[in-house]
């Protein structure tokens, strides 16, 4: 995992976990992250002295590792997102079209995933169209 020190465009500090460098450009794109304090997707990464390995910071990283109830709980996530994923239709961008169609009855009832900003997302919800983000879980090898 990466971890960043981020700001928003009204000088909010707060900071994010992402499994790569292209997951946070992924997000900031799709303006998945957000501020906290003031809801702004207007995110920069901040610059960060590098992580010097001392025998304190090893004894924190080790604080870190999952217990077993956690690992126990991503398997369980990573299992149900397995199962949406092979049981729903992936209509990529058009999903905002789709769920609405299916919400006013214009299309068969059937499973949904796909791709939505932000905004699109809020709208969905806001004609009472019930849409949830799948959760991005941590590498197998983290």
């Amino acid at each position: 995992m990466i971890h960043y020190n981020l700001t928003c465009e009204n000088g909010h500090a707060f900071e994010g976990w992402f499994s790569s460098s292209d997951d946070y450009s992924r997000q900031v794109s799709a303006r998945l992250i957000t501020c906290p304090t003031c809801n702004s997707a207007s995110v920069t990464k901040q610059l960060m002295a590098p992580s010097v390995s001392t025998a304190r910071k090893k004894e924190a990283r080790q604080a870190l590792v999952m217990d077993q109830a956690q690992k126990e709980t991503i398997t369980k996530l990573r299992e149900m997102v397995k199962s949406i994923r092979e049981n729903a239709e992936d209509v990529g961008e058009r999903f905002p079209e789709e769920a609405r169609k299916i919400h006013y009855g214009e299309a068969d009832q059937r499973g949904l995933i796909g791709k939505a900003s932000r905004e699109e997302a809020i709208a969905l919800l806001e004609e009472g169209i019930e849409v949830a983000p799948l959760p991005v879980l941590p590498d197998d090898t983290n």
